[in-house]
């Protein structure tokens, strides 16, 4: 039997990495993130978060990212899911669409095409999107800030939008969550969301 996979999605500061560490401990499934979950991947994301890379190309950008969910599919991802274990990931596919399609611009169907090469295939049972208004997920970045939460806000307007596009075309894969709130009301969402869709 092949494990499920349910991917937490949303923007910097939604909530998205402590909802998905209580969903994994709630249904008792392997809890893992993007970018940066496997030895290789540390080293991809540093590049990445680090804001003294300013002069990073948005390709070269998009390419780190995907080259690190191929090394994370190998290692982490799919032996679970090839095992029977279900697997909670802060953040698969559709991170990579929201932040490089419609937050940097580039064209979404070659990202789809490199993305679907990277993971074989794989794709996430259920996307969570963790929804929060931009001002609240500014207001919660404070000053310290890496390359992504430091683009701006019209950046992660774009990205918040384009997370709730993909959402509602196609609304099987995907459950929004409200997201500004108390922690654990949150978190009671997230797994009735999780138990109305998966069982």
């Amino acid at each position: 039997m092949i494990g499920r996979l349910i991917a937490v999605e949303g923007v910097d500061a939604s909530g998205k990495s402590t909802q998905a560490r209580l969903l994994a401990e709630s249904l008792g499934a392997e809890f893992t993130f993007q970018f940066g979950a496997t030895d290789v991947g540390e080293v991809i994301r540093e590049v990445l978060l680090d804001p003294a890379n300013d002069s990073l190309n948005d390709r070269t950008e998009a390419l780190l990212i995907i080259a690190d969910k191929a090394q994370h599919v190998a290692e982490i991802v799919g032996p679970a899911l090839r095992d029977g274990r279900d697997v909670v990931t802060d953040r698969f596919t559709a991170s990579t669409l929201a932040y490089q399609g419609y937050g940097r611009g580039l064209d979404p169907v070659e990202l789809q095409t490199m993305m679907r090469f990277a993971t074989s295939g794989i794709e996430p049972d259920l996307n969570l999107l963790l929804d929060i208004p931009a001002d609240v997920a500014s207001g919660r970045l404070g000053s310290s800030v890496d390359r992504f939460e430091g683009a701006g806000r019209d950046f992660l307007d774009r990205v918040r939008d384009g997370y709730l596009a993909m959402a509602e075309a196609d609304p099987a894969r995907w459950a929004v969550i409200d997201a500004d709130g108390p922690v654990d009301e949150v978190s009671a969402r997230v797994l009735a969301a999780v138990r109305d869709r998966l069982g």
